[in-house]
């Protein structure tokens, strides 16, 4: 499947489903781990490419997983169809430092993913004092494999 195609059918589902997905990263003994979080489409803080994100919150194991192991997979659903995203993740957070992110671009980034996974708050500024307070990392998974079920077929994987 086509990147841009593959970006498309992300918001499609997620805008169907709360943009709610499955992210897989993996333990120390390599086994998976699966967490549930709001992911959305957005363009890269530094080179402007699209990237799907996600914020979490500091001092997780989510978090860990990545800083060892930079990969993640991302599941979006709606109903019976899905859409799986794989790829390489960088972090830009208070504990994980992107060049060319700096506190203030930080804080419109958070807000932009926020925004992306179909998040309104009715107090941006307290929305970013939490942001802080919770030391929250953006995570941007570079999309470089799709797997989905597109409706009415079975199962496609692109090589």
């Amino acid at each position: 499947m086509e990147t841009r195609a593959g970006l498309d059918r992300i918001n499609e589902l997620g805008q169907r489903d709360h943009f709610l997905a499955v992210a897989i990263t993996q333990r120390r003994s390599g086994e998976p781990a699966a967490s549930v979080v709001n992911a959305g489409v957005i363009d890269h803080p530094v080179t402007g490419e699209p990237v799907v994100a996600f914020v979490a919150r500091g001092g997780t194991a989510k978090l860990a997983h990545l800083r060892r192991t930079p990969a993640a997979t991302l599941v979006f659903r709606a109903e019976w169809e899905w859409i799986g995203v794989s790829g390489s993740v960088e972090l830009a957070g208070p504990d994980d430092p992107l060049a060319e992110v700096d506190a203030e671009r930080l804080r419109v980034l958070l807000r932009d993913i926020y925004h992306a996974a179909g998040g309104v708050h009715p107090d941006l500024e307290a929305y970013d004092r939490e942001m802080v307070a919770d030391r929250r990392t953006a995570v941007l998974i570079t999309p470089e494999h799709f797997t989905s079920n597109p409706s009415g077929a079975d199962h496609e994987e692109d090589e």
